[in-house]
């Protein structure tokens, strides 16, 4: 018998999936395509509507393809919305889906509330089993959970309070994960900053120093962080470290005072300047991309403005701009002035035009540097492969198998058709 994975989401999301697939495999079922599977599983997300329409495509598309296949819906939008299941046979929460194999035989909605969830984010998590095949990143979940509740997010409904992987556990994978040959490890978490060592409540910056001294892969990048939380002791860690990459993302979500208010985050426009420009003093060709939201309820287009004026004048990489999505059960949802939604598509479109801009500025700053990257497997154009910098320029380089997987210095040589293209020295 056979199981297709479908992933949605966060790179957290990405994690979850490698345990289920894992999970499947230990049951006797084999990796197979949509159209030829006994059982199609879709990890999904709820962050927007987007991604609720994804649900839905999916599912659609599943039967379609597959009229005989048992179709699994899982994770955070399992959690949230399990009367939101667009007729799939099983609905797992996010405990639940952990446990997929006892629940395979079964039709129905399985979702155990949040609050009984245990101390350990990974209930059911066995990190030992198959890697992902062709990847030279690995995306590793330290951290679930979140109880910031800002006004427009419905994570902490979907992922519970904030809980961590013991410390010895984290460094137990990492070496597992350097023997695999695995180059790079992403640290993911829904709220990152709140890692805490069950043990020792340890945060997250005394667990990469160890790691600095640790058996571990040969990069380590850190997901997606809390402005509030990228303080002088942060950057001194990135700074003077050997494994950490000089590239943040950084969770911003706007750069008006008033919307910031509104959505529940607690800095300002002001802090926001002083952490980048902080972060262009103490860390070198440093990568920096931030998350915005626009059409909050309320943002007007002075607040629009005043935020797009930000990110143009800040020396950052890229942007990920989302429109806000009023997700039924977050707070946000129910406040007055809610944006039209052709008027959010415009200011979407307005900054992903401003995103491109930083992108291109931020590549020319690099051309004829020599870098270092990670090539992957993957055939791009017909003729490249890519492989990130430390500071996640992706650069492509001509195709060469061999450089798979392999820490390769490239010399940047510009821009050809909207890519990065690199140039090696010989093959390995």
């Amino acid at each position: 018998m056979k199981f297709f994975l479908h992933t949605t989401g966060c790179k957290a999301n990405q994690w979850d999936s490698h345990i289920i697939a894992n999970k499947l495999k230990d049951t006797g079922l084999a990796p197979g395509h949509i159209g030829d599977a006994d059982f199609i599983v879709i990890n999904a997300c709820t962050l927007t509507d987007g991604a609720e329409r994804d649900v839905r495509r999916f599912i659609n598309t599943g039967r379609r393809k597959n009229g005989k296949a048992k179709i699994i819906l899982a994770g955070c939008h399992a959690q949230v919305y399990p009367d939101r299941n667009y007729g799939a046979d099983l609905v797992l929460g996010q405990e639940d889906k952990f446990l997929i194999d006892e629940y395979l035989q079964k039709k129905g909605c399985f979702v155990t509330d949040l609050s009984l969830l245990g101390d350990s984010p990974l209930i059911g998590d066995d990190p030992f089993g198959d890697l992902p095949v062709g990847k030279t990143r690995f995306f590793f979940k330290i951290q679930d959970g979140c109880d910031r509740f800002c006004s427009y997010c419905i994570v902490p409904y979907a992922r519970g309070k904030p809980r961590s992987r013991p410390a010895d556990d984290v460094f137990r994978v990492m070496e597992f994960l350097k023997k695999k040959a695995v180059k790079e490890v992403v640290l993911t978490g829904i709220e990152i900053s709140a890692y805490r060592d069950p043990g020792t409540g340890a945060g997250l910056k005394e667990l990469l120093r160890r790691l600095e001294k640790s058996e571990t892969p040969e990069r380590i990048r850190i997901s997606s962080v809390d402005p509030l939380y990228i303080d002088d002791e942060l950057m001194d860690i990135i700074a003077g470290s050997d494994k950490l990459t000089k590239s943040l993302h950084i969770s911003m979500q706007s750069a008006s005072d008033r919307v910031l208010e509104g959505m529940g985050r607690r800095y300002t426009q002001a802090y926001i300047r002083k952490v980048l420009e902080r972060l262009q003093e103490r860390l070198e060709d440093v990568g920096m991309g931030l998350d915005v939201i626009v059409g909050f309820p309320g943002e007007d287009e002075a607040q629009f403005l005043e935020t797009y004026r930000f990110l143009e004048s800040a020396r950052i990489y890229y942007l990920h701009v989302f429109p806000f999505s009023a997700r039924s059960g977050s707070l946000a949802a129910t406040f007055p002035d809610q944006v039209p939604g052709a008027l959010k598509k415009e200011r979407v479109k307005l900054l992903k035009q401003l995103d491109a801009a930083k992108r291109r500025n931020f590549y020319e700053r690099f051309q004829g540097k020599t870098m270092e990257i990670v090539p992957e497997g993957k055939l791009y154009r017909g003729q490249y492969m890519r492989g990130y910098t430390g500071n996640y320029l992706p650069v492509h380089i001509p195709f060469t198998k061999n450089l798979e997987n392999h820490c390769v210095p490239v010399t940047i040589k510009g821009i050809e058709d909207g890519i990065l293209i690199g140039e090696t020295k010989g093959t390995l």
